[in-house]
């Protein structure tokens, strides 16, 4: 029987369904040259039909269905696990995962990572002093850590004592072939009731959770057409995704008597052709890392109008991509909304510029090197060098 000489990176998560982060993993894990790395994914609870996005056929998948809370009493199973698998690298992501780097040290894994992607309702400024002491306990377990934007590395320095040389700033990146424009202007969307060459679409795409504050986006866009009432005859919004704030945002335009101008289908598994559908994208985000979602609307030459939070500023350059606005202030982004759908060169152009931007700066390529050249570093540095880097 021959033996896999590829070593074997263990993705650890809480939980692996839609996101941002899972996103991330999917795609480090699609575009990664297979001869490289072999990969699995963890999840400390569960682990749902997401995984069919990975489109290789030798990562394994593991769920433990690990009940909510600290998850000392599970340090046994994972050192098991790990002696089991031997993988060469786990890699962690956010707090609810960190505590596996005990138990990975334990076991003697060679390189152990941490990355920061975002936060949650829980730490939205990142001043939840509970969870910088967690971070800092776990802190001699971990090798090096990876920060999605400026704004978590500077929290991993600031307030978890972390050194700089020990961070590595890995932005998301983004299939520039699979998202773009329409050759011809905005295409129109599988089962929407609008026509994008009649009327104007808005949009945004994730999870309706409270962090991502869709019912901002509800509100934004009734405040728009109050603003500029002539907007009611093409001005439409376009939300996509399911969760507890789809009822909530859906009942605020039915308060305001504009639900007929909104279309609110759930989650779609179509995202690229959503965003080919709409002439901008809105994301109005308590807290972010860095947001594949703006990614994929910029490759679709969309200007994006995005809240002023974690890594949003990163990505969008104000006034030339589209507009950074203060967090729950819907006033703010119906605003700058009204100025995008008067003047439609304008938000061609930026949504031009974006596309460029992406292409340039947040390529797949780019983060699957950052992320491949870490691995391949901390490996030599801290575990045995696998036979395939020994003649790199």
């Amino acid at each position: 029987m021959q033996v896999d000489s590829r070593p074997l990176v263990l993705h650890v998560m809480y939980r692996f369904d839609i996101g941002g982060l899972e996103n991330g993993i999917v795609n480090l894990i699609n575009h990664m040259p297979a001869g490289a790395y072999r990969h699995a994914v963890l999840a400390l609870t569960e682990i749902t039909d997401f995984k069919q996005r990975v489109q290789r056929q030798d990562v394994e998948f593991i769920a433990l269905q690990k009940p909510p809370g600290q998850g000392f009493w599970q340090y046994g199973r994972l050192f098991k696990l790990f002696r089991q698998l031997r993988p060469a690298i786990v890699h962690s992501r956010n707090l609810a995962a960190l505590e596996v780097q005990a138990p990975a040290w334990a076991a003697g894994v060679p390189v152990r990572l941490h990355g920061e992607h975002g936060r949650d309702m829980g730490d939205l400024e990142g001043n939840n002093r509970h969870y910088q002491r967690q971070r800092r306990f776990y802190k001699p377990f971990v090798h090096h850590y990876t920060a999605l934007s400026r704004d978590l590395a500077d929290y991993l320095m600031d307030k978890v004592q972390v050194s700089k040389p020990a961070i590595t700033l890995a932005c998301n990146g983004v299939d520039t072939a699979h998202f773009h424009a329409a050759p011809g202007g905005p295409d129109a969307i599988a089962n929407c009731p609008f026509n994008p060459q009649q009327h104007w679409l808005v949009g945004t795409v994730g999870r309706m959770q409270a962090v991502k504050d869709q019912v901002m986006l509800a509100h934004a866009f009734v405040q728009a057409l109050s603003l500029a009432p002539a907007l009611q005859q093409r001005m439409r919004l376009v939300m996509v995704g399911d969760g507890p704030l789809r009822a909530q945002a859906q009942a605020v335009l039915a308060q305001a008597g504009v639900a007929h101008l909104a279309w609110l289908p759930g989650e779609r598994s179509d995202v690229a052709c959503i965003l080919r559908g709409l002439h901008a994208f809105a994301l109005p985000s308590l807290s972010e890392g860095i947001s594949n979602s703006i990614l994929e609307a910029m490759a679709s030459a969309l200007p994006v109008v995005a809240t002023a939070v974690g890594g949003n500023a990163d990505l969008v350059v104000q006034g030339k991509t589209g507009w950074i606005v203060p967090a729950a202030n819907p006033q703010g982004m119906a605003y700058r909304l009204v100025e995008l759908a008067c003047d439609a060169q304008r938000a061609r152009d930026m949504g031009q510029a974006g596309r460029q931007r992406a292409q340039s700066n947040f390529s797949m390529q780019a983060m699957v090197s950052t992320y491949q050249s870490l691995y391949d570093q901390q490996l030599r540095r801290r575990g045995p060098v696998p036979a395939t880097l020994q003649h790199q």
